[in-house]
């Protein structure tokens, strides 16, 4: 695993975009691997409706033990989507980089959310400062580890666009190595944030209203594209329409465009032709 955070930074090194995709369990992980992605995302979400709770109440020790499951089931670098961390305090966004490159990790994402509603965004100074002891925790590490600070603004009722790219400047000028605004609704404004940073941005896609091409992306200066909740959620409405089927029509047609038993094993005994 020593070598996966130095695969990964390379990715963000090289020329062009890459698509690194969202698994929420060790199968999906392995599907999404033999298809031949370079690298993977765990996302919270995802993590969370599998474990059958609600987005950000998955439990520190819950939330390390997914990270690593994915971690562990492919040879591809994996970042995680570890929310705000483990607490409010820079101490503990350091605390959260240590603990995520303890198990296996080659990068995670640290968002500037508080999880409170009422008041949803860190205080400027306090987003900055935690950025800056999770840099210095990644620069400590014995390996290489891909660090990426988001800015939830946009998620949050705040879509300012001046305080976003304030912020993402801030967060690259302490030491983040990739920088993340989730919410970005349109191609000029995800320019606008690409052309005011000098390091490599994720955008996801798979929001309403966000489906724009790998080419539109990279045009507009994306290095990184994930998708975050979006397979999960397609997963999961596929199967509650199913439900819904059975349950309300006592009809069984979802079936006719369920994937083949031999088709969906392939991927697991290698035979695939992904």
């Amino acid at each position: 695993m020593d070598d996966r955070g130095t695969a990964f930074r390379r990715l963000h090194e090289q020329p062009g975009t890459f698509i690194i995709p969202n698994p929420w369990d060790i199968g999906t992980a392995r599907i999404l691997a033999a298809m031949g992605f370079p690298a993977l995302a765990t996302t919270s979400a995802g993590m969370a409706f599998a474990l059958g709770v609600a987005e950000g109440r998955v439990p520190r020790e819950d939330a390390l033990r997914h990270c690593r499951d994915i971690a562990e089931a492919t040879a591809l670098p994996v970042s995680a989507d570890l929310e705000k961390g483990f607490d409010d305090s820079p101490e503990s966004a350091a605390e959260t980089i240590r603990a995520a490159a303890g198990i296996g990790l080659a990068g995670c994402s640290l968002e500037d959310h508080t999880g409170r509603p009422d008041d949803p965004i860190y205080d400027f100074t306090l987003a900055v400062e935690r950025i800056d002891a999770a840099a210095r925790a990644s620069g400590a590490l014995r390996r290489d580890f891909v660090l990426t600070a988001r800015c939830e603004n946009f998620l949050w009722g705040r879509p300012d666009l001046d305080d976003t790219v304030r912020r993402l400047q801030a967060y690259e000028k302490a030491g983040a190595d990739v920088l993340y605004a989730p919410g970005l609704r349109d191609l000029a404004t995800i320019q606008t944030v690409c052309s005011a940073l000098t390091k490599p941005v994720n955008v996801v896609m798979g929001l309403p209203g966000t489906a724009f091409s790998v080419a539109d992306l990279a045009q507009a200066g994306v290095k990184r594209i994930s998708v975050g909740s979006a397979l999960a959620r397609l997963a999961y409405g596929a199967f509650v329409s199913a439900a819904r089927e059975m349950r309300q029509q006592g009809t069984f047609r979802f079936s006719e465009s369920a994937m083949g038993f031999a088709e969906l094993e392939g991927f697991f005994t290698g035979v695939s032709t992904a």
